[in-house]
């Protein structure tokens, strides 16, 4: 690629920078990121929101709706991975001859910059084992710098712009992106057939991060489950470390405490530190293994390990308490994969509640489709399910499918086509004892939230 058409020509101090999706989860802390790094920044989204607001209190402009003069004085353009080449700011672009880069290219550039970059990959648990990783590294004073697909409160956001040498980055393998990234550290929590409208198969998703594991340099890292079978065959002659619970792992959970929330960390055969997380579940013993290798190759002492991740509560959409109805607990979580699913149930029906109730919105046609089986093994584990409509995201109905086929083969399940449907059954039958769940990647947080006006 020519000089003149790579990113890092362009993400200088001084130029023109716009950004279409501003508003996005990993979109606008770039925005925000590359105006510290002394550029100029605009941007636009489809709709007015908190970060749109917020990007706006900070001095950059925000268009709402994409028209092609908003792009006017641009040097380049960075787009989300929703902005096709027909949305108006592109298509103009495309015409003028202004360069066009994917968001993950912009990071790949920002993430040179820095010594070390700890790049947390996997199918399930990228945002948790980002969130843990950074509470060690912040007690730790390595003052990182930080992307995390989801609210952390402890940054009061979900990025973080540090002054040290490390940068921890969420990173996601759908259409490939963190293949545009630099890792010094990369670490693969588990490997499963996913994102399949752009995947071909579970092969097609193993080799996306076997090429990702490659990137690291040999005086890097690559960190990754042992205990997984997917990730194994993925990394089959590389050199990698492995975390798990089985013996002979790298890392390793011993004295784990019936509900996962208490154990020890074992680093090569040796006591590393005692953790006592305030999340439960097998899942979190795994996230919490991939944080602390993370930190153990980076010469972080285990007691920072020990109490970075014990101030940890859990990350925006994950697990997150809402509030109480009628003394019914009010959850939230993001989980919209059967082994998500999977994992949530499980760790829940430690938690002692009389009821769960699980109001659920499968998130994109493509998805439900494919894994239309696995869904239906784990909607069944809940006491009492109710299904909203699939959430489109970025697509079209092209394969026939609803919400309500899911509810056909799930003896007393109920299927609501509206948000407003779903939070009037929930106000019907909400009791003292009953955990409430709302959960899925789109909009069904809502129908939580809606509720909890009401009390």
């Amino acid at each position: 690629m020519a000089l003149q058409h790579r990113p890092d020509a362009y993400l200088v101090p001084g130029k023109h920078i716009h950004l279409v999706g501003i508003g996005g989860v990993s979109m606008r802390p770039l925005g925000l990121v590359l105006k510290g790094m002394g550029m100029h920044i605009s941007g636009s989204d489809m709709n007015a929101s908190v970060s749109t607001e917020e990007l706006m209190n900070k001095g950059i402009t925000v268009h709402i709706g994409h028209k092609e003069e908003n792009i006017r004085g641009a040097d380049c353009i960075i787009r989300t991975a929703a902005a096709r080449n027909d949305n108006p700011e592109i298509a103009a672009a495309r015409a003028m001859g202004i360069p066009v880069f994917e968001r993950a290219e912009a990071w790949g550039v920002i993430m040179r910059e820095y010594k070390n970059a700890i790049c947390i990959a996997g199918t399930h648990g990228k945002t948790t084992t980002t969130a843990m990783t950074t509470h060690i590294f912040m007690e730790a004073q390595r003052d990182p710098t930080v992307m995390i697909g989801g609210s952390l409160p402890l940054l009061k956001a979900g990025h973080r712009v540090g002054q040290g040498e490390t940068i921890i980055m969420e990173s996601c393998e759908y259409c490939n992106s963190f293949l545009n990234f630099y890792p010094t550290v990369a670490v693969i929590n588990n490997i499963e057939a996913d994102h399949l409208d752009f995947f071909k198969d579970l092969a097609d998703v193993q080799q996306s991060f076997r090429r990702f594991a490659s990137l690291v340099p040999r005086t890097g890292f690559v960190i990754a489950n042992g205990d997984d079978p997917n990730t194994v065959e993925a990394l089959k002659d590389l050199p990698y470390l492995t975390f798990g619970l089985a013996l002979g792992s790298d890392f390793r959970a011993e004295n784990i405490s019936p509900d996962f929330s208490s154990f020890d960390i074992l680093a090569q055969g040796k006591l590393y530190c005692h953790v006592d997380l305030a999340v439960n579940g097998k899942h979190n013993v795994y996230n919490a293994l991939a944080a602390a290798a993370s930190a153990y190759v980076m010469g972080i002492e285990g007691s920072c390990v020990s109490s970075g991740l014990s101030t940890f509560t859990g990350a925006g959409r994950r697990m997150e308490k809402k509030g109480s109805f009628r003394g019914a607990d009010v959850y939230d979580d993001y989980a919209h994969h059967p082994s998500e699913l999977h994992s949530l149930l499980e760790s829940v029906k430690l938690r002692g509640y009389k009821r769960i109730i699980l109001a659920f919105q499968p998130h994109t046609y493509s998805r439900t489709k494919a894994l239309f089986a696995d869904f239906v093994r784990e909607l069944k584990e809940a006491d009492v399910l109710l299904l909203a409509e699939i959430y489109a995201a970025r697509e079209q109905n092209l394969y026939g499918i609803s919400s309500g086929d899911l509810a056909a083969e799930i003896p007393g399940a109920l299927f609501f086509e509206t948000l407003p449907e779903v939070t009037a059954y929930l106000r019907s039958i909400a009791q003292e004892g009953d955990l409430i769940l709302t959960v899925g990647a789109g909009d069904i947080f809502k129908a939580g939230e809606a509720l909890l006006k009401e009390s």
